[in-house]
């Protein structure tokens, strides 16, 4: 009889709380569904936008769900304050919703950053011929969308951990010991940090861009990725060669597109001494005309070693960039190959002779030989004269020229006299020996 009595007297407490739990309920799902519907709102307004705007697609496509997110998150917090009174659990509640509207509003301004990005490397395109700047462009861009990312990650994470009363004593303490701190850091980190700037460096100096056609740590290939820490090149074969940044910034390595993708190439082959070289001149033009693989801007073969009982000859010819270039190689060594297998004398030999006296001095006689009418000397046969292009390349490689370095020697005696009257005089020792 009296558990009954005392379960009708709870009753009306039970009815009385009941309102208190229910209106919040109720104005949490309000919160949520009006959220939504704000949400849904904004995605159709960027949905009418994209017909005039191509990124709003893009725009609202990524942030669509940080947005909502966001939405719900703040409508909820507001929905609990509006309808409850300070308590117990509304204050871990409140921090538990602060927490979540600083992770969500990181997230949302992230994409947004990153569609920023976007919209400004795709007004650089690099499939075209002239994309020096864009993939320069782009480099800086790539190096730019891991640095905003975790800057954000970082603001957010102390953002978090500063709602907690807690880590705020913690950090005033840490202040104190910044200095030991900061050495301790500095010394354990020290190659992380040499990487970070040295994938900075690289980004903002234009060295290198992705794209470039680089030889590095013996191996040709492309870059394909710049990161803060480290660079991928795509080697010609597929594989990937990974390099730290500090040795990228550190070691020398060869840009075969630092400022253009045209290139000139060499093929060398050993030939006998009694190749026909004007002959064989006449057969790599043929070649070179023969194919699409040349750029038309230089031709040359020039026998460049006559030593070790052969002779070198070396040809040489342009590409519009390094793949091309290297099919080309291949092509004139192929097709010089086969013209030496058929040409009189051309194959390298070895050849040993013994002659008696008489008819050493016979044959010590120097004959000069005459050279064939018609057999005049081409521009092919020069590289650095006998034509507009050869000249200008020899100009490319004469230095700075006499008038610059006379004012190099000028500036040179003018720093000398300037240092011999900026010493002082040294001084007479006094009439008793001691130095004055």
């Amino acid at each position: 009889m009296q558990s009954s009595n005392l379960a009708l007297a709870a009753v009306p407490e039970v009815v009385d709380e009941a309102p208190s739990v229910l209106v919040p309920v109720l104005a949490v799902v309000a919160a949520v569904v009006a959220a939504v519907l704000v949400a849904s709102l904004i995605a159709a307004l960027f949905r009418t936008l994209a017909r005039k705007w191509e990124r709003a697609e893009e725009l609202s496509t990524r942030a669509r769900r940080p947005l909502r997110a966001v939405l719900i998150v703040v409508g909820v917090w507001v929905a609990i304050r509006l309808s409850t009174e300070p308590s117990s659990w509304t204050g871990g509640v409140e921090h538990a919703l602060v927490v979540a509207v600083i992770i969500t509003f990181a997230w949302l301004l992230a994409q947004l950053a990153f569609v920023a990005e976007d919209a400004i490397a795709a007004r650089y395109r690099i499939d075209v011929a002239d994309n020096l700047h864009a993939r320069r462009v782009r480099t800086q861009l790539q190096v730019l969308r891991r640095l905003t990312g975790a800057v954000i990650v970082i603001v957010a994470a102390a953002a978090v951990l500063l709602t907690f009363p807690g880590m705020r004593t913690v950090g005033a303490s840490l202040l104190a010991s910044a200095g030991l701190a900061s050495i301790i850091a500095g010394l354990a980190a020290q190659s992380s940090l040499a990487n970070l700037f040295a994938g900075m460096q690289l980004a903002f100096t234009d060295a290198i861009r992705v794209g470039d056609v680089v030889v590095v740590a013996g191996e040709w290939g492309r870059i394909e990725e710049i990161t803060m820490t480290y660079v991928v090149v795509q080697i010609w074969d597929d594989r990937r060669l990974v390099l730290p940044s500090t040795y990228v910034t550190t070691t020398p390595f060869e840009n075969w597109t630092r400022r253009a993708s045209e290139l000139l190439g060499t093929v060398e082959i050993d030939v006998d001494w009694s190749v026909p070289v004007d002959e064989m001149r006449l057969e790599l033009n043929r070649l070179l005309d023969a194919t699409e693989l040349w750029d038309r801007r230089a031709r040359v073969l020039q026998v460049t070693e006559a030593t070790g009982g052969f002779v070198r000859v070396r040809a040489l010819a342009s590409a519009k960039d390094a793949p091309t270039l290297f099919d080309l190689r291949c092509y004139v060594r192929e097709g010089l190959v086969a013209w030496l297998r058929e040409a009189q004398g051309g194959l390298p030999r070895t050849r040993l002779e013994t002659m008696d006296r008489a008819s050493a001095r016979a044959d010590g006689e120097f004959v000069r030989p005459v050279r064939e009418a018609g057999a005049a000397e081409t521009n092919e046969a020069r590289l650095f004269t006998g034509s507009v292009e050869a000249e200008n390349r020899s100009r490319a490689l004469t230095g700075p020229g006499e008038d610059v370095i006379a004012e190099r020697e000028a500036t040179a005696e003018r720093q000398a006299i300037s240092a011999t009257q900026v010493m002082p005089k040294a001084r007479p020792p006094a009439d008793d020996g001691t130095p004055a």
